[in-house]
């Protein structure tokens, strides 16, 4: 098959066809229930390091999946095969496997009332870039040669990339929601290398967007990434202590990745959360507060609906440090006897609303402390809530940044360390389904030599 003039090689409703197929034939061959995804994606990657292409990755893939219930026995099974016959051999597949399942109470589809009946919302989340490869060795050379030129101390790369993929897919289910959409995903990174032999140092940039008119010019990527690297020379370890603690926003994004977690059906229910039965309590400082916002345009988190079809709206997650509401799907919402929240396949841009002071003005009100601007390991238990990851930044002396830092680990406990958040800086970093400043938590333990 040719690929059309877009790029893709079925349309809109040529994938909705499918999707109908599916549910439409595990009907008629004895399922009570059943939902189907439709997807297809192609684009490239390039990486070159010192000037030389390193490697070119073309990808282009299509795929189905179709779950399907028997009373409350669930089987699911996929494909990439999009023939007639592929099709229903997978249905049968999925058929298969759920008679042999137990039945399980919380299984099924999401409720009827809550699907999103819409015909379209544009959250202008499709940009095709037409980037050739040739182009894109251009950029990607451009960003590396701007790292290199930054300083003579940059001594090697491990290489410029730039990326552009884009897809779209088709959700149907046997209740008769059957709606997609399109989207693109276009990047550009660097990382590299400062100093000699056990002085090395490594740092990297990157920037992603919906919209490749969005991202920064290259030479501003590798430029960045050049002076991040060159800060880090010379770090040096720590004698163990409590301080104060900023964590650099793209790390404070994964902060709040750790709520997310441990405020995720699936932890819940599994009582594998330090979160459990929380609702309603004070877990962050007051003044915090994190927003879902499912409809902004070009956002990278954007939808008119989750996983299982149900309708996204805008929500206060954390209100004046209280948490209101959970990442709940259809199935933890049964199993922990509430409603979904519209969040099968995770949250949809969740914000952590900043305040005015920028990251400088953060650093200048501390008389000793630390700046994290990479973390290493995983080191978090949820269940208990301790958090404990190998680290490196910079040390702060009277309101100014001494030095950088190295193999060191900061450790608390995310309860403390929720209610223990000073300030979030106006340094929003915008990277994937999060967005946040930096986060300044009152005391830590830093431990070093």
């Amino acid at each position: 098959m040719t690929a059309r003039k877009d790029g893709f090689n079925f349309g809109q409703d040529a994938l909705a066809d499918i999707a109908r197929e599916l549910t439409d034939y595990a009907r008629s061959q004895g399922a009570t229930a059943s939902e189907a995804d439709v997807s297809e994606g192609f684009g490239h990657s390039v990486s070159v390091r010192r000037g030389e292409v390193e490697t070119i990755e073309y990808n282009r893939d299509k795929g189905i999946g179709v779950t399907v219930y028997i009373g409350q026995q669930r089987g699911h099974a996929s494909s990439s095969d999009f023939s007639r016959e592929a099709l229903h051999a997978t249905v049968d597949a999925a058929l298969s496997i759920a008679r042999f399942t137990a039945a399980d109470p919380a299984a099924g589809l999401a409720d009827e009332a809550l699907l999103w009946r819409g015909k379209h919302m544009d959250l202008s989340l499709h940009h095709p870039w037409g980037l050739s490869v040739d182009q894109a060795v251009t950029l990607a050379r451009e960003c590396e040669s701007a790292a290199f030129d930054t300083s003579p101390l940059i001594r090697n790369s491990e290489g410029a990339n730039v990326s552009t993929h884009e897809s779209h897919f088709v959700s149907a289910n046997s209740l008769g929601f059957c709606s997609g959409f399109s989207t693109s995903r276009h990047s550009i990174s660097c990382s590299v290398i400062a100093g000699e032999d056990d002085a090395m140092q490594r740092d990297d940039w990157y920037a992603m967007r919906r919209n490749a008119r969005e991202l920064p010019a290259p030479a501003e990527v590798g430029r960045y990434a050049a002076q991040r690297t060159l800060a880090r020379v010379g770090a040096r370890k720590l004698k163990t202590c409590k301080v104060p603690v900023i964590f650099e926003a793209p790390l404070a994004c994964g902060l709040i990745g750790s709520f997310v977690h441990a405020a995720s059906g699936g932890s819940l229910y599994r009582k594998s959360s330090f979160l459990l039965g929380a609702l309603g309590q004070q877990i962050f400082s007051k003044g915090v507060r994190i927003s879902e916002e499912p409809h902004l345009p070009g956002a990278m988190g954007s939808t008119p609906f989750d996983d299982e079809g149900v309708a996204t709206r805008a929500r206060d997650v954390v209100n004046d440090g209280v948490l209101e509401g959970y990442f709940l799907g259809s199935y933890s919402a049964r199993k922990l006897g509430m409603q979904t929240t519209a969040n099968a396949g995770g949250a949809h841009n969740l914000i952590l609303h900043s305040g005015k002071d920028s990251l400088d003005t953060l650093i200048g009100g501390i008389k000793r402390g630390l700046l994290v601007t990479e973390l290493l390991g995983q080191g978090v238990n949820y269940v208990t809530g301790d958090y404990s990851r190998g680290a490196a930044g910079y040390w702060i002396e009277n309101g100014r940044i001494a030095y950088p830092v190295a193999e060191i680990t900061i450790a608390g406990n995310l309860r403390d360390m929720f209610r223990d958040i000073q300030a979030v800086g106006s340094d929003v970093i915008v990277r994937g389904a999060r967005q946040t400043g930096s986060i300044l938590i009152g005391k830590m333990t830093v431990a070093g030599d």
